[in-house]
């Protein structure tokens, strides 16, 4: 998630958050699901196994687990930022990279993908705790879905969408705390690292947890 800071008081986004709680605009929309399509295309190719998995077809149903797994998991992780930032009366609207997508899609033919779709654009009062908060809000969805995929493996028989909607999620939640340039990892470290130890915890058990259950 990239932030703008502009120092002023709350009472100057106040309208901010009654024009913009929760609403997308039709930009917006369009950007994300180009990124969720993309995003979902280029994990369903590396599930097929890459191009041969592509060309025999096997592609389609990878599709189809991926937008549901990682393409889900993506979605929640972005609107996740968007709706603490508004919490904060703040403006937040998510645009994609679409170089990076096409360099994701272009990769995932080679049996690897490098994803950074793109990013919560937020314009407001973003205070290093607010910065914390909005940057945790991501990861911690992610360990939510990893849980409802996990008891979905345990109850339901779809055990393949289900394993991989936990591996992926609890990836996507330990990646992202990586403490390390715009991650949200280390936006949360410099708020607080009590709440960024329990957050890779979580994430790091469950991803433990999906390599038993599923390998």
């Amino acid at each position: 998630t990239i932030y703008s800071y502009k120092k002023n008081n709350a009472k100057t986004y106040k309208h901010v958050e009654l024009n913009y709680f929760m609403k997308f605009s039709n930009t917006e929309k369009e950007h994300l699901a180009k990124a969720w399509i993309a995003i979902s295309l280029a994990f369903g190719i590396v599930l097929a196994g890459g191009l041969k998995g592509v060309m025999s077809g096997n592609i389609y149903s990878m599709f189809i687990i991926a937008a549901l797994t990682v393409g889900v998991g993506f979605l929640a992780h972005e609107i996740a930022h968007k709706y603490v930032a508004q919490r904060y009366h703040c403006y937040a609207e998510f645009r994609s990279f679409d170089n990076m997508l096409l360099l994701a899609i272009a990769m995932s033919f080679f049996g690897f993908v490098f994803a950074a779709p793109g990013a919560v654009m937020i314009r407001g009062v973003v205070t290093k705790e607010r910065n914390g908060k909005i940057s945790i809000a991501g990861p911690i969805t992610n360990i939510i879905l990893a849980l409802i995929f996990l008891i979905l493996l345990i109850i339901t028989p779809f055990k393949l969408i289900s394993g991989y909607g936990l591996l992926i999620n609890s990836w996507l939640a330990l990646f992202n705390m990586i403490p390390f340039g715009n991650l949200d990892g280390a936006k949360v470290l410099r708020w607080n690292k009590v709440a960024y130890g329990f957050t890779v915890a979580a994430a790091l058990l469950l991803m433990i947890l999906s390599s038993k259950l599923m390998f």
